[in-house]
């Protein structure tokens, strides 16, 4: 089995839940006590695919308003993104076209795997009326709180990274 390591940057506004997810992801616990990330945390965690495993270095950024305030030092060296909005927050997501670009421009080979966080929140009507004024169709709707498609997402960026250093 080969091993290789990638750094993951996960991007978005402050309050998305980027922390939780993480903490969902590595740790398998949701943290209640909110605290608010300043300037970057990295966490860590190897998973396996096609016979590869791979270590997945999390870069847990700050969350701002745009990402075009992130410190350009942050993206050196990613080599894929989570970006995460709150679907019950509309203030989270009005950017979210913008930033991408923006990733994009700064990371042009790196995967991006967009997120709805928080489904938890809503009730089903509400999640629908949502879904129809978001600027972009995230490839996931997750909580975070219940643990529903965090994995997913984390193994959908790591399966697209492996894909793009075949």
């Amino acid at each position: 089995m080969r091993s290789i390591s990638k750094k993951v940057i996960l991007a978005g506004s402050f309050c998305v839940g980027k922390t939780s997810l993480i903490s969902r992801f590595v740790y398998s616990r949701f943290p209640f006590n909110y605290q608010t990330t300043l300037g970057v945390r990295i966490d860590k965690k190897a998973v396996e695919l096609e016979n590869t495993s791979i270590n997945m270095i999390i870069w847990d950024i700050g969350g701002e308003q745009s990402q075009a305030r992130v410190p350009e030092s942050y993206y050196l060296g990613s080599s894929g993104v989570i970006y995460v909005f709150d679907l019950s927050r509309p203030s989270s997501f009005y950017n979210m076209a913008a930033d991408i670009e923006f990733i994009r421009q700064k990371l042009p080979k790196a995967p991006i795997v967009i997120v709805g966080n928080k489904m938890d929140l809503l009730d089903e009507r509400t999640l629908e009326e949502v879904k129809s004024i978001l600027p972009l169709e995230p490839d996931f709707y997750t909580s975070a709180k219940a643990g529903a498609n965090v994995e997913n997402v984390f193994l959908k960026l790591a399966q697209a990274m492996i894909n793009v250093s075949k």
